[in-house]
């Protein structure tokens, strides 16, 4: 259980924190302090409602075919080796997070618009229904992935929501984000090996 659970914040770690739209529009409203604990909590509930989607809805179809359990494996193993090379890809560049700046906005805008952020992003998709759940029905314990996958996610945007206008002088410099990139390959090459090699989750 502790390593299924250690698994799924690994990940949604993983996945959560590399560069994106989202982070900085939740940074952006955290420093303007524009409604940034609602978007916040959108962006939380949005991620654990499609990562238990997934998780539970591959499980069903996984535990049913031999077959479609290896293609997950398998192509579990060569999305995180290939996400993992793009994060040292990114890691050597000098990409920053920029934030969004604009006019104020209503409470109801700011909502629409971070739904539209999220999910209408296709990489949400794949990542948190496809590649979270595709792993996290390989779990010895799926539900402790989840808790994990879900645990990141809040903690990684209470974070930039609580205390984005600390974290931007930091979260703004290339240097950061590179060794944020490295972590990330290095947590996504630890799961793939657990995978390839048939590791006890």
């Amino acid at each position: 259980m502790g390593q299924s659970y250690a698994n799924g914040v690994l990940i949604g770690l993983g996945l959560i924190v590399a560069i994106g739209s989202q982070n900085a529009f939740v940074l952006s409203q955290s420093l303007r302090r524009e409604h940034h604990l609602s978007v916040a909590l959108v962006c939380i509930l949005c991620d654990a409602l499609l990562i238990a989607a997934g998780v539970f809805g591959l499980s069903a179809l996984l535990s049913q075919s031999p077959l479609l359990l290896a293609v997950a494996r398998w192509g579990g193993a060569v999305f995180l080796l290939g996400y993992a090379l793009l994060a040292l890809k990114r890691a050597a560049g000098k990409d920053a997070l920029r934030l969004e700046r604009g006019t104020k906005r209503s409470h109801a805008q700011v909502l629409a618009l971070t739904l539209a952020i999220t999910l209408l992003n296709p990489h949400v998709y794949l990542d948190t229904v496809v590649l979270l759940g595709s792993l996290g029905a390989q779990q010895s314990v799926p539900g402790a992935f989840t808790l994990g996958a879900m645990c990141a996610s809040t903690l990684w945007f209470a974070a930039l929501a609580l205390v984005g206008a600390k974290l931007a002088p930091w979260l703004t410099r290339p240097v950061v984000w590179r060794l944020i990139d490295v972590g990330v390959a290095l947590m996504m090459i630890t799961v793939a090996l657990q995978l390839i090699f048939g590791a006890t989750f």
